[in-house]
């Protein structure tokens, strides 16, 4: 045992609770870790399927990301399954029974129709709850018995937003302009409350439709459209889907008629924020579809977990973006981030 003889130097305590306070953080930096696994594990036996009506753009992949992510922050298993279009009513329906027989927990469903499932819900799933997301999901009263929570706007809003933002510009009396009208599936999705918003914004001005066409959210079937637009001289702005205004910026660039044309999206894309960014699209409304895919997550898992927190019915605010206004977080909470790619499982060893 080495000693010294050198007297020990005398530590003055600046603040007596020192140990105390450190104690106390320890403890609760402990507890935080320890509660943390806790709620992961709380939903660890749980499966979620998750259908959607396509992943042909970036609107539902950024879902997907959103869902993904929030799955994999709360430990749960995520099945994904993708329907290939709104006109695919018994592929989803077959898809819910591929649900029920990979033992899902909770379903979460992003219908192709709001008025495809009507009594018949319970026959597919049997009692497992459904949560519809994003696309309005008409109930039954048998239905409602399966269907516990919804999550989405209301794209009444969407459409109205969007023509509002013409009406101010071509009021009565400041001369009329001409709208090619591409909203996207005559009767699927959520094009027919878009249009009852764009029509009822745009009541007693100067913007008149002179030009409707209609097809699903196929890249070649909207460009297909646009370059039937292109053909006619007097068009003064293009309005419709995402799909269909991405198409609409580049056809415009290579027919040399981007002064002469304006673009306007009914809902946000990676594309359409593209062209916000740079001038070539004059506005879009963003009903936030990362956060919407987090929240669809959270409502099935509050759910079967009984918690307090649970909410039968979440809609986001809808933000209305322009070349002047583009703020970061509503961007954070509606698009991906360029690089994800979708993904289909998410297991608990993710």
């Amino acid at each position: 045992m080495i000693t010294s003889s050198m007297p020990m130097p005398k530590i003055k305590m600046r603040n007596k609770d020192c140990f105390s306070r450190l104690n106390s953080l320890i403890s609760t930096t402990f507890f935080l870790i320890i509660s943390g696994t806790q709620v992961s594990s709380a939903y660890a036996s749980e499966k979620l399927c998750a259908i959607y009506p396509h992943l042909k753009d970036s609107y539902w992949l950024s879902v997907n990301y959103g869902m993904v992510d929030e799955a994999k922050k709360l430990g749960l298993e995520l099945k994904v399954l993708e329907s290939g279009g709104y006109p695919n009513i018994e592929k989803q329906q077959q898809q819910l029974i591929e649900c029920k027989d990979w033992g899902a927990s909770a379903i979460i469903l992003g219908t192709v129709s709001p008025n495809s499932y009507q009594g018949d819900l319970r026959e597919m799933v049997g009692d497992i709850p459904i949560f519809a997301t994003v696309n309005h999901l008409e109930s039954s009263r048998e239905n409602s018995i399966s269907i516990k929570g919804h999550v989405g706007a209301d794209w009444y809003w969407m459409g109205y937003k969007t023509g509002k933002f013409l009406a101010k510009r071509h009021p009565k009396g400041s001369g009329e302009v001409k709208i090619a009208w591409l909203p996207g599936p005559r009767y699927r999705g959520g094009t027919k409350p878009v249009a009852n918003g764009f029509l009822d914004a745009i009541k007693d001005t100067d913007v008149s439709i002179v030009l409707s066409l209609w097809a699903d959210n196929d890249k070649e079937l909207q460009r297909n459209l646009v370059q039937n637009v292109m053909e006619h001289e007097d068009i003064d702005y293009i309005v419709g889907s995402a799909v269909a205004i991405e198409a609409a910026i580049s056809e415009l660039r290579n027919s040399g008629k981007q002064e002469q044309i304006k673009l306007l999206s009914v809902y946000l894309s990676h594309g359409v924020y593209r062209g916000i960014r740079r001038n070539k699209v004059l506005f879009a409304p963003s009903d936030k579809m990362v956060l919407q895919g987090r929240k669809s997550v959270q409502q099935a898992a509050y759910y079967l977990a009984d918690s307090n927190e649970f909410e039968s019915d979440y809609q986001p605010t809808i933000e209305a973006l322009t070349p002047n206004s583009y703020p970061r977080k509503v961007i954070d909470e509606s698009l991906s981030p360029p690089e994800f790619r979708p993904i289909y499982n998410v297991t608990l060893s993710d």
